[in-house]
């Protein structure tokens, strides 16, 4: 079974400027790459694979730009195989086209071998040892990829890829009784079927409102000023913490569902679509408020703030490792709309109305009723669970 595990490195004064020569190389290579192929294929319909990149940088390290010598070949190699994978992909998969990298983001490089660890140093290569905070034991197995980073707050990070040669435990049996239907919204980031909800909470906002602030401030500098550059420093710590309280609540919810349940219902949602289908607010005469177009973009923000998608990924990657189910629902199936008990739908259900009441007689709370329909839908189709179980009412 793969795992990565992620430390900071702490390097001195001279590595530091190893490094930045090194992803300079890198990034020098990636883009010379991908221009290359964009020529080839624009001109003349022809495909370069890695193979021919990496044959033509031997003749660029020995006439046009020997410096390439001064970072590792591996680096470099691995530069190349991850844009040759990210323009296939563009091809085959739809995935978006490669973009041109830039120094003032963050930087990266990657090694398939030659890293070891060596008590509190690890060794990597043209580099020698470097510090580095080992937190958590990496544990037994083979070091099969090391990617080098660094942030643009200027810290350094390591994050090694090992394979410690154990098989993925057997799936837990899928049931009614230990399973979890799970709703995603902004109010509350996570809903249960069993009624418990998961709060977003307020350091979010708090740390927003500084960005904001401190994102106003960078607005009025001069860029290329010293004033700006420190303000962009600031800028970019104030993004680092919010994606780390993100990071750290979404980790403990993620892992508190895994422990509790067997299998875990979500839904596909198109977070892409769904900021871009997002209409102003209307009143009850069916009116456009006047701030309607601001309230659109404040609540397109709040969605894409949730992390609806990391939350998901966190979910499926604990629970291949625990031995427990993801159960994915079609993003078209009516979970919001539909009544949990009946089966009937509310067609004119909006997004101000947080509870409603059924025909059947049935009151409702919105997102607990979206869990409950997103928990049976997710068993519906599940080998080993009934029919019987699979339409209960939570």
């Amino acid at each position: 079974m793969l795992k990565a595990f992620k430390y900071r490195i702490f390097p001195d004064q001279a590595q530091q400027e190893q490094l930045a020569k090194a992803f300079g190389c890198v990034r020098f290579v990636y883009n010379l790459g991908l221009e290359t192929k964009v020529m080839a294929w624009t001109s003349a319909q022809k495909t370069y694979s890695c193979i021919d990149l990496a044959n033509q940088m031997v003749g660029l390290k020995n006439v046009e730009a020997p410096w390439l010598k001064e970072c590792p070949s591996q680096a470099l190699q691995m530069s190349l195989r991850n844009l040759d994978n990210a323009y296939t992909n563009f091809f085959n998969r739809g995935k978006g086209f490669p973009k041109f990298k830039s120094k003032h983001k963050k930087q990266s490089m990657q090694f398939p071998a030659g890293v070891r660890l060596e008590e509190e140093f690890i060794v990597i290569p043209k580099l020698k040892r470097v510090a580095i905070d080992l937190h958590r034991p990496l544990g037994k197995g083979d070091i099969k990829t090391t990617t080098l980073s660094r942030t643009t707050t200027g810290k350094y990070f390591v994050s090694i890829l090992i394979d410690n040669h154990i098989e993925p435990p057997t799936k837990k049996p899928i049931n009614e009784k230990t399973a979890i239907g799970l709703d995603f919204g902004v109010a509350h980031l996570v809903i249960t079927s069993e009624g418990k909800k998961f709060e977003n909470k307020e350091f979010f906002r708090s740390t927003a409102n500084a960005l904001r602030v401190a994102q106003r401030s960078l607005a009025r500098k001069t860029k290329g000023s010293n004033h700006h550059k420190r303000q962009k420093l600031v800028v970019a710590l104030l993004h680092e913490k919010l994606r780390n309280q993100r990071q750290d609540y979404l980790h403990k919810i993620s892992r508190e569902l895994v422990d509790q349940y067997d299998t875990i219902c979500i839904e596909d949602l198109d977070v892409k679509g769904l900021t871009k289908r997002m209409e102003p607010i209307q009143d009850a005469n069916g009116k456009y408020l006047r701030n309607g177009q601001k309230e659109k973009s404040a609540m397109n923000r709040a969605i894409l703030d949730c992390g609806w998608l990391e939350l998901r990924t966190m979910l499926e990657y604990k629970a291949e490792w625990a031995g427990k189910n993801i159960s994915v629902i079609g993003r078209f199936d009516p979970s919001t709309m539909m009544c949990s008990c009946c089966g009937k739908l509310n067609r004119g259900l909006t997004l101000a109305d947080r509870e409603w009441d059924c025909t059947c007689g049935a009151h409702h709370d919105r997102d607990i009723n979206a869990a409950v329909n997103i928990k049976n839908f997710g068993l519906r189709n599940q080998p080993g669970v009934s029919q019987r179980e699979a339409l209960a009412c939570a």
